[in-house]
């Protein structure tokens, strides 16, 4: 195996590039603009550059390279093709052929972004020493990776692992932005847990709260709130991760994982909600399952990369 490798994990506004030793320390990392303007033409060519520029300054060619793997944010099938992505402009083209065009033919990967970033976590992350994880974000929408094996399940049509629109509620009246009703998403998330909390405090005018509809809150004033001891905090935080819980105990029922492990900016708020979800999970969990372990991710932002190095690897 070649000595290097590149991790690339492309988001809506900087595409995050790390230049990695393939034994998985990260030598350096940097981030260049997102350039979606003309359908998104720009952003691949962008990439090939900025890798070249950092080999000249490392005094290495694409031949010392083992190859380059990236996260990218929409469903992407087995041979690298991306199956449209919004956010970026592309339509269905096989971004991982054409990558590997501008950079002279190196071996290049590419994966949905939340897929990426959990085999990141499996391999240096909360995840480290297992091969069987399911990686759940929880920030502004609720994504999720699933690792079998020590690979990623993306399914057929790169959907697998979309645990977000898993349909949790029937009778939800709003929808979640995938066009449906009832979502995890739509609970579990950090815009979620406050609709949760403004819901409850609209049906209960009379709780003792620190949350003031009228002035606005966050996800994280939610959760300080619960810690706190607030009514109104607490009781959104076990609606949410109720909702959670329920949802990890039916993924348990059909991948059975060694470890679950969360991250994204809700899971900042630490163990008010681990703590909360874990219990709920063990309530609805097959008794197999029951004691399967739910970690903090560890690699915060830079997992997409590490899992894109990974890919790489094998």
């Amino acid at each position: 195996m070649k000595k290097y490798a590149y991790g690339v994990d492309i988001g809506g506004t900087t595409v995050k590039i790390g230049f990695f030793e393939t034994t998985g320390k990260l030598v350096d990392t940097w981030e260049i603009p997102t350039r979606t303007e003309n359908s998104g033409e720009l952003i691949l060519p962008d990439i090939a550059a900025s890798i070249k520029e950092n080999n000249e300054k490392h005094g290495i060619e694409m031949g010392d390279i083992e190859g380059v793997g990236m996260g990218v944010p929409g469903p992407i099938k087995d041979d690298g093709t991306v199956l449209k992505c919004v956010n970026l402009g592309w339509g269905v083209f096989n971004v991982a052929q054409s990558l590997s065009v501008l950079c002279g033919g190196i071996k290049v990967k590419a994966g949905n972004d939340a897929n990426v970033a959990a085999l990141g976590e499996m391999w240096q992350g909360g995840g480290k020493g297992h091969q069987d994880v399911v990686m759940i974000t929880l920030g502004t929408g609720v994504g999720g990776g699933i690792i079998r094996e020590g690979r990623i399940v993306a399914g057929v049509n790169g959907a697998g692992g979309e645990i977000g629109h898993m349909p949790m509620v029937d009778d939800e009246s709003e929808c979640c932005g995938c066009g449906k009703k009832g979502c995890l998403e739509q609970y579990a998330s950090a815009n979620g847990l406050v609709r949760v909390a403004e819901r409850y405090i609209a049906a209960h005018r009379d709780v003792a709260t620190k949350l003031d509809l009228n002035a606005g809150f966050t996800a994280k004033d939610v959760c300080d709130a619960a810690k706190a001891g607030d009514a109104a905090g607490i009781a959104a935080v076990e609606q949410s991760m109720k909702l959670l819980g329920k949802a990890m105990a039916a993924v348990a029922c059909v991948m059975d994982p060694e470890v679950f492990v969360v991250g994204g900016g809700l899971s900042k708020a630490g163990s008010i909600i681990i703590d909360t979800a874990a219990k709920y999970y063990k309530e609805y969990a097959f008794h197999a399952s029951r004691e399967t372990e739910i970690k903090l991710a560890t690699l915060g932002n830079s997992a997409g990369m590490y899992g894109g190095v990974k890919m790489v690897i094998g």
